[in-house]
């Protein structure tokens, strides 16, 4: 009896640990291959699956609708807005940071995670993951066909 019991408790923390360690990985990134965007690819109009767009400008400004984003461990949250945009890139990745002119209205952030691009055949995406990590949420991801 002492050792089914034992046998038990140890069967019970490994399933424990096992689940544990599942919870605690990232989303993994959408479909595609990193790339490098010039400017004009990314001024265009960016669309979420919920049908939010952003609206990347020439000029560095863009407008929101209800739109996609990451704040601060918040899952779910959408953003409408005025702006500006910024884009970086490392060797083999660009990267957009968009500042809103207005801060969000249930976090106060005006400055949601920066997007990464993709591409994947003939579709662009930018993309950022959203939410705890340990809850399983979709990414946020934007596309826009490429030209």
């Amino acid at each position: 009896m002492l050792r089914s019991c034992r046998t038990a408790l140890i069967l019970l923390a490994t399933a424990l640990a096992l689940t544990a360690c599942g919870r605690l990985t990232v989303m993994p990134p959408p479909d595609g291959e990193p790339v490098v965007l010039k400017r004009a690819e990314l001024a265009t109009t960016w669309t979420d699956a919920d049908g939010g767009t952003l609206t990347l400008k020439q000029d560095g400004t863009f407008v929101a609708d209800k739109v996609c984003v990451a704040v601060a461990w918040e899952d779910g949250l959408t953003w409408s807005g005025p702006g500006t945009w910024g884009q970086g890139s490392n060797k083999k990745q660009s990267l957009v940071g968009v500042t809103f002119d207005a801060a969000h209205p249930e976090t106060g952030e005006r400055e949601p995670g920066p997007y990464a691009a993709l591409r994947h055949g003939k579709v662009l995406k930018l993309w950022v993951a959203i939410g705890d990590p340990d809850n399983d949420y979709p990414n946020c991801v934007l596309t826009s066909p490429a030209g």
